[in-house]
């Protein structure tokens, strides 16, 4: 398979309301979308959104990687998945959002070309039908007003839910965890705190968490924290889940063996794309580990896309989807990529390859003011 063409278009598409973070309120969605073309005129697409705070990557500096990396790529023949990541190691090191980017897309190619979903060319023996659970984020911080957003959604079948923490006082958190999981008993109900808690908020949260009946906490701790999340799980027994502190399939291994996680949030940003997203959830799997699967706040189709064939190779997604073009004004995608019921279905992807791509018009109008769409090969 040929690369001929490419084009990289860097976006800023609104958000419906704001995402509540504790180092951060995302108003806007910035992300990049690339698309390539190879010599039977086939067209694939990848996406990477900028995470400053888990990948260091801003719209401008992970622009410019996608750019280094679709340049020297360029007239690149790619045979097969398992060639993928040599090719780019040889051009760039580090950058795994760029480089997810630039995988995707050759992904969505290959499946094309081979007249699969993509999830079965991640997995050949991959089961269909299969669901992936909608997890949905309370991150308002008013405890009344995410209560009824919860009740709204589980009328609709959704039965996932994070509580994002730490971005207010302990105190209030505390109040918001023992309001809402009582409500939603039977759920899967976790609380995520970025990084964002002092060990003793850690606890104070956990603890909390122990009485209402919480699933699980998501990154209690700074990054690299693995021994405090140790002595907080041997303490409380909450199942802990490790999301900014995984930058590679390795830190599985870490917080297994130290048992200092129970789990793992697997996103492509951080793993340099698919095939090693598939990877590091077999890896965690094997080791005992819940997974949940996401996107980055905020990405579009294309990553939710791509995210889910993820999910239904591994086939088991215990933990929830977080799949954040729910949280957009507009798609990219005219028919967006959206759960039927609290979830999605790999009925919904049954064409070859991703099985989206976005419209023109729509990448016009989310165009970032900064940076430009950038063609090679025309």
């Amino acid at each position: 398979m040929l690369i001929t063409r490419a084009q990289v278009y860097p976006l800023e598409i609104p958000m419906t309301r704001p995402i509540k973070m504790s180092g951060e309120t995302v108003t806007h969605a910035q992300t990049v979308l690339l698309r390539v073309t190879d010599e039977a005129g086939r067209e694939g697409w990848g996406e990477a959104g900028s995470a400053p705070l888990m990948t260091g990557e801003t719209l401008g500096s992970l622009y410019a990687s996608t750019c280094y990396l679709v340049e020297r790529l360029l007239g690149a023949n790619v045979e097969a998945p398992a060639a993928i990541a040599p090719l780019m190691e040889k051009i760039l090191y580090g950058n795994s959002s760029a480089k997810a980017v630039v995988e995707t897309a050759l992904m969505d190619l290959l499946a094309q070309r081979a007249g699969v979903p993509l999830y079965q060319l991640l997995n050949p023996e991959a089961k269909a039908p299969v669901r992936l659970e909608m997890l949905h984020m309370l991150a308002s911080g008013n405890l009344e007003g995410e209560l009824e957003e919860a009740r709204t959604l589980r009328a609709q079948g959704y039965r996932h839910w994070k509580i994002k923490v730490g971005a207010g006082t302990v105190d209030y958190d505390v109040k918001r965890i023992l309001g809402i999981v009582p409500q939603l008993k039977g759920d899967v109900v976790s609380a995520d705190a970025n990084t964002a808690l002092a060990y003793a908020a850690g606890d104070a949260i956990a603890d909390a968490g122990v009485s209402a009946g919480l699933s699980f906490l998501e990154q209690p701790f700074h990054t690299g924290s693995v021994a405090a999340m140790a002595r907080l799980y041997a303490r409380t027994h909450l199942p802990l889940c490790a999301d900014e502190s995984l930058q590679s399939i390795d830190d599985i291994t870490l917080h297994a063996d130290a048992h200092a996680a129970q789990g793992v949030s697997l996103k492509l940003i951080k793993l340099g794309g698919l095939k090693p997203a598939v990877e590091a959830g077999r890896l965690a799997l094997s080791r005992g580990m819940k997974l949940n699967l996401a996107c980055k706040v905020a990405e579009s189709t294309i990553s939710a896309v791509a995210t889910a064939h993820v999910g239904f190779a591994l086939g088991d997604i215990a933990w929830g989807f977080s799949m954040s073009n729910r949280y957009l004004q507009a798609d990219v995608c005219e028919h967006p990529f959206l759960p039927e019921g609290g979830a999605v279905s790999t009925a919904q992807v049954q064409r070859p390859g991703l099985g989206y791509a976005p419209e023109a018009a729509r990448l016009r109008d989310f165009a970032s003011r900064d940076w430009k769409m950038k063609e090679y090969g025309a």
